[in-house]
């Protein structure tokens, strides 16, 4: 006998599993990273199963839900009755449309012939992660899904794909940032071929640790060739959403940027990213000088116990560079030494995260190895919407942020309320 079932749905198997998928994105549930991710993926690839199973009972009833066509004839939508599919990434529940007054409905996804298959959901996987939550073109979208066997995709549930992730970017851009107060602020940019012809152009970005150890995403946006209008564009941006001013502001050494940052920020530290200043200095040494130099140039900010003490151990190597006859990478170190100590006034147990861009270019470097395999965008909305997304998933949900103790607050609203000068060492020493 046939299991029982009601009728009880007044809106479409796939936008309940859309707003699952919502609610997983919203939680941020960042404890356990890969079950996030392989939750994520699975949700995913069950909403595209099941939009290509309702649109492919759309065309085959003839009309779509709650339309009515005179000519379609006269089988009438019955509910839906569940069933599992095998598929690459486990067993999945997908709700099968179920009709009357007509033959049964048989979805050509599951069968060919008499022969029932297993549905290959490795692009699908890709595509979650790369195109359906990250915004490939349509014509990538429905390569991928019949690549998955799940044959020809409608345009208009690959438009709506595509149309739900720019809605989200949009929002993103637009959303106010008042209740963010972040102690932190990292800032750097892609260069990415954003449109079909012409130079690559920056994509700028800006992300950074809370007061309460989590990290923010708050800004992505087009930079063309990074320069000081645009950084200044952009932090105005931020403060006209209500972004408050950050202690402490993480960067590479490009005078726009730098500029811009004591024009928008004036009265914030700003950390020169000590791992761009060690490349510029080896550019400017034999290579067989690279490895002592570079042992010694962490050593003098690993040792430091503040920042009169690092700048004094860096001057120390600057003497070993002028010694040895590299006057060039001497005066590479020298500029802007101020801003390479920075971060050893802040908590010991941060300095290290906190004196570099690394955790930003990480995240910028899943970017380049997506958007390789694409080539050329067809324009800013894509490229943007993409690099946004890459780091929302991959930087924000999967990562946690840092934990700030008693003694970290005690720290930093120090910092916060007094004029910047070399930071006791006492309670410091006491933590580590």
């Amino acid at each position: 006998m046939k299991e029982a079932y009601a009728v009880r749905r007044t809106v479409p198997p796939s936008a309940e599993i859309q707003a699952e998928i919502d609610k997983l994105l919203a939680s941020r549930a960042a404890d356990d990273p890969q079950k996030l991710l392989s939750e994520l993926a699975r949700l995913g690839a069950r909403l595209i199963i099941q939009r290509a199973v309702e649109d492919e009972f759309d065309q085959w009833l003839g009309r779509a839900r709650y339309e009515r066509q005179p000519e379609a004839g006269p089988a009438r939508r019955n509910g839906f009755r569940s069933r599992r599919v095998q598929t690459g990434e486990g067993e999945l529940k997908i709700e099968m449309p179920q009709v009357r007054e007509a033959a049964p409905f048989v979805s050509r996804i599951f069968y060919h012939g008499h022969t029932k298959r297993l549905i290959r959901t490795e692009p699908l996987k890709t595509m979650i992660i790369t195109a359906f939550v990250r915004g490939l073109s349509m014509r990538d979208i429905e390569a991928l899904c019949e690549e998955a066997g799940l044959g020809r995709t409608s345009k208009s549930t690959v438009a709506r794909i595509c149309s739900e992730l720019h809605e989200r970017f949009e929002a993103f851009k637009r959303r106010d940032l008042y209740e963010i107060k972040l102690v932190v602020l990292f800032l750097d940019a892609i260069f990415l071929p954003v449109r079909p012809s012409g130079p690559k152009e920056g994509v700028m970005c800006a992300w950074g640790f809370t007061e309460n150890g989590e990290r923010a995403l708050v800004s992505v946006r087009l930079g063309m060739r990074e320069a000081k209008e645009d950084w200044i564009e952009l932090g105005r941006d931020l403060t006209s959403r209500g972004l408050q001013a950050p202690r402490l502001i993480v960067a590479d050494g490009a005078p726009g940027l730098t500029g811009a940052i004591e024009e928008i920020w004036p009265r914030a530290d700003r950390q020169h990213c000590a791992v761009h200043r060690l490349r510029n200095l080896q550019a400017k040494l034999p290579k067989s000088e690279h490895e002592r130099f570079r042992r010694a140039y962490w050593k003098a900010l690993n040792d430091a116990t503040g920042v009169n003490d690092g700048k004094l151990r860096l001057q120390v190597l600057i003497s070993d560079l002028e010694h040895g006859g590299y006057e060039a990478a001497a005066r590479c170190l020298t500029n802007d030494l101020d801003a390479l100590v920075v971060h050893l006034r802040y908590p010991l147990r941060h300095r290290n995260r906190w004196r570099s861009t690394n955790l930003l270019e990480r995240s910028l470097g899943e970017v380049r190895r997506r958007t390789k395999v694409i080539g050329r965008f067809p324009g800013e909305t894509s490229c943007l919407s993409l690099v946004w997304a890459v780091l929302d998933l991959f930087f924000s949900h999967a990562s946690n942020g840092v934990t700030f103790t008693d003694l970290d607050r005690k720290h930093l609203y120090r910092i916060k309320y007094q004029p910047a000068e070399d930071t006791p060492v006492d309670e410091e020493v006491t933590a580590a």
